[in-house]
């Protein structure tokens, strides 16, 4: 038996025979199905079929399973904690190839199954007879069978030699991911991580192993001092900047900022190594690991060892950049909005990375003008383009200000799901239900200034009797077990004229929208300008982030004549956008110009 260091290496079919493996009783028994069974045989007769060109200098294609984790269980046997599964089904394979395969090994030794022992016979001599015996029994007969049934398929569907076309790339050109546990670890522990809520390796974890494993430092050099010292410490140099590396990826600020958090990471260090590979959505789930192992290979050029330090180095300035620009606040806003808005950070990187600093800022504004090349007037609601152009707004706000060190948050833009709301009152939607409820119960509110129904009580008892007759109606909808559909429409259209929204206008453009979290959109969305003003106030009193144009808006901080704040009107809305075109007129200086024309 050959001992492994530490960590994983990849492992051929070839070298696997003649291994003793042991299932241990945690794990349940083979139930792998025949659909399984034949995707990893069309999987694999793919690859024979059409195995991928062999580039020059690097190594011989290989078709890559997924990994098999295991411990040392005594001096010639295999704990396996992840990855019976498939090693059973390349045991029933092997046994349907053994009549051709050369030499004394033509399988693995055993597989002993800790608390079905009779398994290890029943895989040894496969009867029909026996199937039913246990549940056991009847899925490897299944498997075994469809591999025998897929084998004589292929022979009478024109290749009549399947399994002799088969074997050779099979055994030494299939490989699995090997991980071998020599830390101490708990095997039940790991068992129960990668298999309860199905969590398995990630790439991550792989491409560390390649780091830390001391087989890759076998002809690492000691200037001075212990060699085996010399690597334990360049080793936790690795982990320690690692750590620090994931760590930084955990506050959110930075996260949302280089990434939308599309692709789900159990470590966020990974997102790294996917950009640096050039990962698509559609490639390998290990398609990273595979990547790096490559280059940890090819790096070798002839020595004994991977360039270890060159390939960690390439990956910390890969991130120093994504830090150089989450601290420069000009680059931080621009390429914040360029990402959020779908932008691929591997090409500005790439773009970075040929230009000045004043060069790449320049791009930056270029690629975003092309992004907002739009008419702004012409805007309407459902136009996914009022998102992007109030989120710049929002952006460049901010980044005009020299003075201010505020950010714009990209992680609660991205987390709290953002869209766009009507500033006014969307008065052509119907409220019903609850709806209606909820309503009168934020008009009330307005009206007394107090939360509290016993409070409310109380202040409408202070008003003077003619103001007492709406307050009294908002508290009979909110009592009423049913609500008259009559009484709430009338009393809707009188406080409509009473806040002067009674004449929405006919077209909802981009002067009668603003950006806001969801949230707070659900909670409003059918209340009258003042009501949603409240509501903006209170949130921004009590530390909520409301978008600095969204406040400015409410505070009317765009109009030119404040003779009615409380109010939300035509010339407020045409001033509101002669902001957002000036604010963004370096990005669309013609659509000033068009306005002065």
């Amino acid at each position: 038996m050959t001992t492994i260091n530490n960590g994983l290496v990849l492992k051929s079919i070839n070298e696997l025979l003649g291994e003793k493996f042991f299932i241990p009783a945690y794990q349940r028994g083979f139930r792998w199905t025949d659909q399984q069974v034949k995707d990893l045989l069309n999987d694999i007769w793919e690859f024979v079929n059409e195995p991928p060109e062999q580039e020059e200098g690097k190594e011989k294609p290989f078709y890559c399973l997924q990994p098999v984790v295991v411990k040392q269980y005594n001096k010639d046997q295999w704990e396996v904690i992840d990855g019976q599964q498939r090693l059973t089904t390349i045991f029933l394979i092997l046994k349907n190839l053994e009549n051709i395969i050369d030499g004394d090994k033509k399988n693995f030794k055993s597989i002993i199954f800790d608390t079905r022992k009779n398994s290890e016979q029943y895989l040894n001599n496969i009867l029909e007879k026996d199937k039913d015996n246990n549940v056991d029994y009847y899925h490897i007969f299944n498997a075994n069978l469809t591999i025998n049934e897929w084998f004589k398929e292929k022979a009478n569907n024109g290749y009549p030699n399947a399994r002799v076309k088969f074997l050779s790339p099979f055994i030494e050109n299939t490989k699995v991911i090997w991980y071998q546990v020599n830390d101490g670890s708990n095997a039940i522990d790991i068992f129960t991580r990668i298999n309860i809520g199905k969590i398995p390796l990630t790439n991550s974890e792989l491409i560390k192993a390649l780091f830390l494993r001391t087989s890759n430092f076998r002809g690492y050099k000691a200037d001075k001092g212990d060699k085996n010292n010399r690597i334990r410490l360049k080793q936790l140099q690795i982990a320690s900047e690692w750590d620090k590396i994931e760590n930084s990826l955990q506050d959110d600020q930075f996260w949302y900022f280089i990434s939308n958090n599309t692709r789900k990471y159990a470590t966020r260090i990974e997102y790294i190594f996917d950009l640096m590979k050039d990962k698509k959505d559609g490639n390998d789930q290990y398609f990273t690991f595979y990547k790096f192992n490559e280059e940890f290979e090819s790096s070798k050029q002839g020595k004994k060892n991977p360039d270890i330090d060159g390939i960690w180095l390439k990956i910390k300035k890969y991130y120093l950049t994504f830090e150089e620009w989450y601290h420069a606040r000009d680059l931080y806003h621009l390429i914040g909005f360029l990402i959020s808005t779908g932008s691929s950070i591997l090409y500005l990187k790439n773009n970075a990375e040929s230009k000045t600093k004043t060069a790449f800022k320049d791009f930056l504004k270029e690629e975003i003008s092309k992004i907002i090349a739009c008419q702004i007037n012409d805007l309407e609601y459902g136009n996914p383009m009022v998102k992007t152009i109030l989120l710049l707004f929002n952006i460049q706000t901010i980044l005009s200000n020299k003075k201010s060190n505020i950010r714009f948050p990209f992680d609660s833009f991205k987390k709290e799901n953002w869209d766009i709301e009507h500033v006014r009152s969307q008065t052509d939607k119907t409220i019903s239900g609850n709806s209606r409820r909820d309503w009168a119960a934020d008009v009330l509110e307005f009206f007394t200034g107090k939360k509290e129904w016993e409070e409310q009580e109380k202040e409408i008892d202070l008003f003077e009797e003619p103001n007492k007759r709406i307050p009294f109606a908002l508290l009979k909808i909110i009592d009423d077990e049913k609500i008259d559909d009559i009484e709430f429409e009338s009393l809707y259209n009188e406080i409509s004229i009473k806040f002067k929204e009674e004449n929405e206008p006919e077209n909802v453009v981009i002067s009668n929208l603003t950006l806001l979290d969801a949230a707070t959109n659900r909670s409003y969305k059918n209340a009258f300008f003042p009501i949603k003003r409240m509501t903006i106030i209170e949130n921004d009193r009590n530390g909520t982030f409301v978008p600095i144009c969204t406040k400015n808006v409410f505070l009317k901080s765009y109009s030119k004549k404040l003779d009615e704040v409380m109010y939300w009107n035509r010339n407020d809305a045409d001033d509101y956008l002669s902001a957002i075109k000036e604010t963004l007129s370096i990005y669309l200086p013609s659509q000033i110009e068009h306005d002065e024309q």
